[in-house]
C-alpha cells in the first residue's frame, strides 16, 4: 500500500498517575530524519523512540515526535543534586551581584529554578516500566499517524494511476501516428521526384525510393523506445501494488520514462506527435511532484 510522508497523529493515555500525550507529525524528506522532544524528567527514553518508529515501518520523512508527561499523583523518587553545577550557578550569581552592585537576593528557591542541577535517579526496572507507559500513548499516536499516511497515500495512488492511464492512451496515439509517417513520406517523396523529373522524361527508380524510405523509417523508428516505455508502465504498476516503500523507486523510474519520451520527441518530425510529447512531459512533471510525497 502506498503511504504518504505527510501526516499527523495524536493520542493520550492515563497510566499510573501520569497523563501522557504523544504527538507525531511528518513532512517530506529524502531520508528518515527523526527529532524527539520528551519531558525532561524522562529524557532517557528519547533514544528508544526512533528505533521503535522504524520497527513500525517508518523509513522516510522528517518526523517530529513530542511526548508530554504530567504527573498527577505523587510518587517516591530519589532526587540527586549536581553539586558542581549548583556551585557554578551560585558563584556566577555572586559575581553578577558584586560586579554590578546588585541587591543580594540569592536564595535556595532562586537557584532551584535552574532545574538542570537536579537529576531523578531511575533503576533499570523503573526505566522499562516508564517506557511501557509511554508506549501506550505513543502506540495510539502511531495508529492515527499510520491511518493518515495510508488515507493520503490512497488518494495519491488513485491520482497517479489516472494520470498514467491517460499517458498510456497518448502513447498509443503516438504509435499510430508514427506508423503512418513512413507511408506519408513515401507518397510525398514520389510526388516531389515526379515533379522534378516530369519535364525530362526520366523514369523513377522505384528501388531508390524504397531505399530512401527505409533510411527514413530507421531514422524515425521509435519501436524500442515504446517497448521500454511500456515496460516502465508495467514496472510502475508492480511497484504501487507491492507492500514496500516505493517513493525512491518511482522517482528513478520517472527519470527513465522521461528519457524515453524525450528520445521519441527528438526522433519524430510529426507536429502532432510533438504536441503529444509536450503533454506527456507535463503529466510526468505532475507525477514526479506527487511522488515526492510518497514514502
Amino acid at each position: 500500500m502506498m503511504k504518504s510522508m505527510t501526516a499527523f497523529g495524536r493520542a493520550k493515555a492515563t497510566v499510573a498517575g501520569k497523563n501522557i500525550t504523544a504527538e507525531i507529525k511528518s513532512v517530506n524528506s529524502r531520508y528518515l530524519d527523526c527529532s524527539v522532544k520528551i519531558s525532561r524528567a524522562y529524557s532517557y527514553l528519547e533514544d528508544r523512540v526512533k528505533p521503535y518508529l522504524q520497527s513500525k515501518g517508518l523509513s522516510r520523512g522528517k518526523i517530529d515526535v513530542y511526548v508530554g508527561i504530567e504527573v498527577t499523583e505523587s510518587v517516591n523518587a530519589e532526587i540527586s543534586l549536581d553539586m558542581g553545577l549548583a556551585k557554578g550557578y551560585v558563584d556566577a550569581l555572586r559575581r553578577l551581584r558584586d560586579e554590578f552592585d546588585i541587591r543580594d537576593d540569592i536564595s535556595v528557591m532562586g537557584v532551584a529554578r535552574y532545574n538542570d542541577i537536579f537529576t531523578q535517579k531511575k533503576q533499570e526496572e523503573d526505566i522499562e516500566r516508564d517506557w511501557a507507559e509511554v508506549k501506550e500513548a505513543l502506540d495510539g499516536a502511531i495508529d492515527q499517524f499510520t491511518e493518515a499516511r495510508e488515507r493520503e497515500g490512497a488518494r495519491i495512488e488513485a491520482d497517479l494511476v489516472g494520470k498514467l492511464e491517460g499517458i498510456q492512451r497518448t502513447v498509443d496515439k503516438i504509435e499510430e501516428l508514427s506508423l503512418g509517417d513512413v507511408a506519408d513520406y513515401k507518397v510525398k517523396l514520389e510526388e516531389r521526384i515526379h515533379k522534378m523529373l516530369s519535364d525530362n522524361n526520366i523514369s523513377i527508380d522505384e528501388s531508390r525510393i524504397l531505399t530512401e524510405c527505409a533510411i527514413f523509417a530507421d531514422k524515425i523508428a521509435i519501436d524500442e523506445e515504446l517497448v521500454r516505455l511500456r515496460s516502465h508502465f508495467a514496472a510502475f504498476d508492480d511497484y504501487i501494488s507491492g507492500t514496500e516503500p516505493v517513493g525512491r523507486k518511482l522517482d528513478f523510474l520517472m527519470q527513465e520514462m522521461n528519457r524515453e519520451i524525450n528520445t521519441i520527441g527528438s526522433k519524430c518530425n510529426n507536429s502532432n506527435i510533438a504536441h503529444f510529447v509536450v503533454d506527456i512531459k507535463c503529466e510526468f512533471e505532475k507525477i514526479r511532484e506527487q511522488i515526492q510525497n510518497i514514502e
